[in-house]
C-alpha cells in the first residue's frame, strides 16, 4: 500500500442480505475503515464503498419463505446494515445497493461491452450449484458431496439454457497479471492459491438464469427471458458506485481500487472479476486483500449452530471503540481468528481500562491536581514520535493492524512504567512535577495521532483533553468491567 496516493479507493464486498449483520462482516468493514482513515491521514482523497448485494437465488427463496414482495424484503434487510456506520464509527462515503436502478443500468452496460468483445454466448448446461456461495461446484471441490463452506446445505442441480462468459479465454492474461504484480493478491499464500487455480485451466461460467425460475435479477439486455447471474451483476458494483459509466471524473480519479474480502471470495474477486474487467476493456483492480475467517469459541459462525454474534449487541454492551479494538488487535487480518466473550473482556480490561484508559486518567488527574498548564499540540517531529512512526509504517503498509496496535500498546506500557518509577505524586516542587508530566502528556497526545485510524473516537477525546491549556481529568475512557 502506498502512503503517497492523491486518490485512494477502497471497497468491501457487499453484505448479502439473506441474514442480519454478523461479527465477520463487522471485522471486514472495520479493517477497510482503518485503511480509509489512514489514507486520509496521509492527505489522500478517499472513496470508501460498502453496501448490500440483493439479487440471487438465496434472496428470492428467503423472500418467498417470509411471504414478502422481493423488493420489500430487500428494503427491509438492507436497512439492517445502515446503522453499522454509526454503531461501529465507520467513515464510508457511499453505500451501494444492487437493486438501485443506476447500478442495474451499469451492469447492463458492462454486459453489452463483454458481449461486444465476443465473450458472451448461450448454451445448454447442467451443474451442481451451492446456493450458499451462489457458485457452481465441481466434484473435486466437494467434501462428502457438500460445499466445504456450506456443509449443511444440499447442492442444487441447475439444468437449463443460459448465457456464458468466456472465462477460459483469459487464462494467460490473468497469469500475466499475477506475475507482473506480485502483491496483486495479498497475502502471498492467496496469490499462490489463485495462480494454481488459474493454471489448472478455466471453465466458462454461466452468467444468467431463466427468469421463469428465478425472476429476481438484473434483466439481460435484449432478452426478456433471462436475468443476470448474481455474481456478474454484483461485481460491477465496484465501478458502478463510482458513477461508471456516466460519472467519468470519480471513475477516472479513483479506479482501480483496493478490494477487501474473505477467503471464500478469492475466486470471484481475484479471477472472475479481473477477467470480466479485461473483457470490458477496463483496468484490473489495484489489489485484493483476502482476510481470514472469524470463528466463535473455536467454532465456525453458523445460524444453524446458533452462534452468530450480532455486532449491534456487542456495541450496546461494550461500545464501538472496544469492539473495533478487539477485532483489530486480537485477530490477525490474514489468518483465521476467534472471538470469545472471555477473551474480549480480558483484552478490554488489560489493554483499554488498565492500559490506555488508566494512563490517560493518571496523567490528566495529576496535571489538574497540581494546576499545571501545558498548552500542547501534536508534534510528530518529536524524537519518540518519529521513532514510533518509523516502526509502524512498514507494518501499516503491509496491513498488519494487530502488530501496529501491539507497538502502540508497548509504548503505553513504557509510559505507565515511567510514571510509576518517577512517582510525581510524591513530589512537592511544581517544576519537578511538570518536568515529568508535561513530556508524558505530550507523548500521550502524539500517540493519539497513531490511534486515529483504529480508535477514532478515543483519539479525538484524548486530543480534546490534552490540547487544553489546563488539562483536566475526564470521564474514564474505558470503565473497567
Amino acid at each position: 500500500m502506498s502512503v503517497t496516493d492523491k486518490y485512494f479507493y477502497i471497497t468491501t464486498t457487499l453484505a448479502y442480505i439473506n441474514s442480519e449483520p454478523h461479527i465477520g462482516f463487522a471485522a471486514e468493514v472495520i479493517r477497510a475503515d482503518v485503511l480509509a482513515r489512514y489514507q486520509r491521514q496521509q492527505g489522500a482523497k478517499v472513496f470508501f464503498n460498502t453496501g448490500t448485494d440483493e439479487h440471487g437465488l438465496k434472496i428470492y427463496q428467503q423472500a418467498q419463505k417470509k411471504g414478502l414482495e422481493i423488493q420489500d424484503f430487500c428494503d427491509q434487510y438492507s436497512s439492517k446494515f445502515l446503522p453499522l456506520k454509526e454503531k461501529l464509527n465507520l467513515s464510508y462515503n457511499h453505500f451501494i445497493r444492487t437493486t438501485n436502478p443506476k447500478h442495474q443500468r451499469a451492469a447492463q452496460e458492462f454486459w453489452r461491452r463483454c458481449l461486444a468483445a465476443g465473450d458472451i454466448y448461450k448454451k445448454f448446461y447442467k451443474i451442481k450449484y451451492c446456493v450458499g456461495c451462489e457458485l457452481e461446484k465441481t466434484d473435486s471441490e466437494l467434501v462428502d458431496g457438500h460445499c466445504p463452506f456450506h456443509p449443511h446445505q444440499d447442492l442444487e442441480t441447475i439444468e437449463e439454457e443460459n448465457y456464458f462468459f468466456r472465462f477460459s479465454k483469459y487464462q494467460q492474461q490473468l497469469l500475466a497479471l499475477y506475475n507482473e504484480n506480485p502483491e496483486f493478491v495479498w497475502p502471498a499464500g492467496k496469490l499462490k492459491e489463485i495462480k494454481h487455480f488459474v493454471q489448472g485451466g478455466l471453465r466458462d461460467f454461466s452468467i444468467s438464469r431463466l427468469k421463469s425460475k428465478m425472476p429476481h435479477g438484473v434483466p439481460v439486455p435484449d432478452d426478456d427471458e433471462q436475468v443476470m447471474y448474481v455474481w456478474f451483476d454484483a461485481l460491477v458494483n465496484y465501478i458502478s458506485t463510482l458513477g461508471w459509466p456516466e460519472n467519468s471524473s470519480d471513475f477516472k480519479n479513483y479506479w482501480p481500487g483496493v478490494q477487501v474480502c474473505g477467503k471464500d471470495n478469492l475466486r470471484p474477486q481475484a479471477a472472475m472479476w479481473q477477467a470480466m474487467l479485461m473483457s470490458a476493456g477496463l483496468a484490473p483492480s489495484r489489489q485484493i486483500l483476502v482476510f481470514g475467517f472469524l470463528t466463535i469459541n473455536g467454532q465456525k459462525i453458523s445460524k444453524s449452530s446458533g452462534n452468530v454474534i450480532n455486532p449491534y449487541d456487542l456495541v450496546a454492551d461494550y461500545g464501538p471503540e472496544a469492539v473495533r479494538y478487539y477485532l483489530l488487535a486480537e485477530i490477525s487480518p490474514f489468518k483465521d481468528g476467534d472471538y470469545s466473550e472471555d477473551k474480549f473482556k480480558e483484552r478490554y480490561n488489560a489493554d483499554l481500562a488498565n492500559g490506555l484508559g488508566n494512563l490517560v486518567a493518571r496523567v490528566s488527574n495529576l496535571l489538574e491536581k497540581n494546576s499545571i498548564s501545558t498548552n500542547l499540540k501534536i508534534k510528530l517531529a518529536d524524537q519518540k514520535a518519529q521513532k514510533l512512526l518509523q516502526e509502524l509504517k512498514p507494518k501499516m503498509v503491509s496491513y498488519r493492524f494487530n502488530e501496529v496496535l501491539q507497538l502502540i500498546w508497548e509504548r503505553i506500557k513504557e509510559m505507565d512504567e515511567e510514571l510509576s518509577a518517577t512517582k510525581p505524586w510524591k513530589m512537592t516542587d511544581l517544576k519537578d512535577i511538570k518536568k515529568i508530566l508535561e513530556p508524558l502528556a505530550q507523548d500521550i497526545l502524539n500517540l493519539s495521532y497513531f490511534l486515529e485510524p483504529f480508535l477514532p473516537a478515543t483519539a479525538k477525546k484524548i486530543q480534546l483533553q490534552f490540547s487544553q491549556e489546563q488539562v483536566k481529568k475526564e470521564e474514564a475512557l474505558f470503565p473497567r468491567l
